[in-house]
């Protein structure tokens, strides 16, 4: 099978890093996340991955992110085995695969065209999983997804602090107006964070630029009043003895730095 020629920029080859720090996880002695499939992907690709800027050590922070969401995901399909899922901003991402949800789930990856164009050609089909090539700010893409008056799970990892504010705000609204109820799982970048991008080699190498910055719930419950905040957790207090020795340090140094509680975190929000 011929490999895939990729040509990405810009905010859309940051999902190249994250993919390569997924499949560093996976062949590693002793994985966080254990993305077989992200390796075996990464195979089927004809590119420098060392471009991205993704070394061993930081693939370890991208595979702990993406089980800490995947467990939130995981805990409302448990809840609710016949949800609707969007996951947003999709990239190369297995986490459909990884999951594995129900055959009641109702699953829809979205992303831009050509990224869902790679997609179909890198990875298996599935019952129950659809994907759509759309920025997810252009809108008319949620006539795509049947509001029948299921729960639904948004999951927007790594996707939030590149969009502008005010389409963010307005997709968040769009996505509550048209479902009877569910939860949005994410992870968001305050406005220390955003300026402390210009450290982050794969940002820089991918020339992505980062707008939305969210510093707290209050950011998020205007938005909508039927929004709840059932969790927010800065990614400092995440601790895990998987994690390399080096990070672990660091997130201590860093908690004693004001303000840097809020330089990144995760969110659990209700409707």
């Amino acid at each position: 099978m011929a490999a895939e020629r990729v040509h990405l920029t810009e905010e859309k080859a940051t999902l190249l890093a994250t993919l390569y720090g997924r499949a560093l996880d996976a062949r590693s002695p002793h994985p966080i996340l254990g993305d077989t499939l992200a390796a075996q992907v990464v195979e089927r690709i004809d590119h420098d991955f060392a471009r991205t800027g993704i070394t061993r050590r930081s693939a370890a922070s991208v595979a702990y992110r993406a089980r800490f969401l995947d467990g939130w995901a995981a805990e409302f399909l448990t809840a609710h085995p016949d949800a609707v899922v969007l996951h947003l901003g999709c990239g190369l991402d297995t986490r459909v695969h990884r999951l594995d949800p129900p055959p009641g789930v109702d699953w829809y990856d979205v992303d831009y065209p050509e990224v869902v164009d790679l997609r179909r050609r890198l990875f298996p089909e599935r019952p129950g999983y659809t994907t759509i090539g759309s920025s997810v700010t252009d809108l008319a893409w949620l006539d795509q997804v049947p509001a029948d008056g299921r729960q639904v799970l948004v999951i927007a990892e790594g996707l939030f602090y590149y969009l502008d504010a005010t389409l963010g705000r307005e997709l968040v609204r769009r996505i509550v107006d048209r479902f009877a109820g569910g939860e949005l799982v994410f992870d968001a970048l305050g406005r220390l964070g955003l300026r402390l991008q210009v450290l982050n080699k794969p940002v820089r190498q991918a020339h992505a630029k980062m707008h939305w910055a969210i510093d707290g719930p209050q950011d998020l419950l205007s938005i909508h009043p039927r929004l709840r905040c059932t969790t927010m957790l800065s990614a400092l207090d995440m601790t895990d003895p998987g994690l390399p020795v080096g990070f672990r340090v660091a997130t201590r140094l860093m908690k004693a730095v004001p303000g840097m509680a809020k330089a990144a975190a995760f969110y659990r929000l209700e409707f």
